[in-house]
């Protein structure tokens, strides 16, 4: 790195400058990042597979599965999706359980930002329903590679907030974080947080993704996470559900350290969303677990957690029916999504 590209200043973002003082460049952000102290691989590890092996009593269990569901974002991201299939995720998304109406509510409906319409339409339509409390997520920023010109993912942001998305879902270049360019991926941030402004000053929810499966270890994994909050995120997020591995234990548990740092030095709380590969609720309690003891239970709540899923929620249902008539029921007691 040069002595001009070291001194270059950086987007202002206030997080950073309380944190890194009013020299807020390239060169601070470096010697910030890669001065965190390396991770230690087989302790996270063991820390990781201990919690997984925690065991919930029967009269938690029910808590869980509903704590489960209130924090998933029902998600549909593929190429084929429709019209049809975004409304009847929302529907689904209001109505669970069609044969339990006491069944929680997921938190969000995530799709593709041209889906947005399609969805706060969806939405708005079944008001009668007492559709309030689910958010409208949408990915953005190029999704899932990131491989576009700022200034695309800037209009594919602004756009979704616009059409109504409640929350982004924003994906950082990893090419740039990979090549030690954390001056690039600290400004894009910055720039999508103020990309989520609402015409009344208020802004959607920035959750930043950084697939983690591609920044290969550790290390990296801490530094883009401590990245992404100085920038501004709201929520970190593991992954795009794109790319193996995807959410791990181990991985999603470091990232809650790293929140429980910064809200000890700050006292600002910050989200963390695994997301791909979280596909039944023995596994999504294991998370639960994983949360409670690393930050507490506060943040087992929809503001501070989130589930990325799109067959988690059948499962948890399913468990759910089990606990209240006593026996399993089959695939068609759900609906297919």
């Amino acid at each position: 790195m040069t002595l001009q590209t070291g001194a270059r200043a950086l987007a202002p973002a206030e997080r950073a400058a309380a944190l890194l003082g009013g020299d807020l460049t390239e060169k601070s952000l470096r010697l910030h990042l890669e001065g965190l102290p390396g991770v230690d691989a087989v302790g996270l590890e063991q820390r990781a597979a201990g919690l997984g092996t925690r065991s919930i009593k029967t009269s938690s269990k029910a808590w869980a599965i509903d704590t489960v569901i209130r924090l998933i974002d029902l998600t549909t991201l593929e190429g084929a999706d429709t019209p049809g299939k975004v409304r009847s995720l929302v529907a689904k998304a209001i109505t669970p359980d069609p044969m339990d109406l006491s069944a929680p509510r997921p938190a969000a409906v995530c799709v593709y930002g041209d889906m947005v319409p399609v969805a706060v339409e969806a939405l708005g339509a079944r008001q009668g329903l007492d559709s309030g409390g689910i958010n409208i997520a949408a990915v953005a920023t190029a999704f899932p590679s990131g491989r576009a010109s700022r200034a695309v993912k800037l209009a594919d942001t602004a756009e979704a907030v616009a059409a109504g998305a409640d929350e982004i879902d924003m994906v950082i270049d990893r090419g740039a974080f990979l090549a030690g360019r954390y001056g690039q991926v600290f400004d894009e941030i910055v720039a999508v947080k103020e990309a989520c402004r609402r015409p009344d000053g208020s802004y959607a929810h920035l959750k930043v993704i950084l697939e983690t499966g591609e920044l290969t270890t550790y290390d990296n994994v801490r530094r883009a996470s401590w990245l992404a909050i100085l920038a501004g995120g709201d929520f970190i997020k593991t992954s795009t559900g794109k790319v193996q591995p995807a959410a791990t234990l181990p991985v999603t548990l470091l990232m809650l350290q790293v929140v429980g740092q910064w809200y000890r030095l700050t006292g600002e709380r910050i989200g963390v969303k695994p997301a791909g590969g979280i596909r039944t609720s023995k596994d999504a309690i294991k998370y639960l677990v994983t949360v409670a003891e690393t930050v507490g239970e506060d943040w087992l709540d929809p503001h501070l957690f989130r589930f990325g899923a799109s067959s988690l929620l059948n499962d948890v249902l399913l468990q759910r029916q089990r606990m209240t008539t006593g026996r399993y029921s089959g695939p068609d007691y759900v609906t297919i999504d």
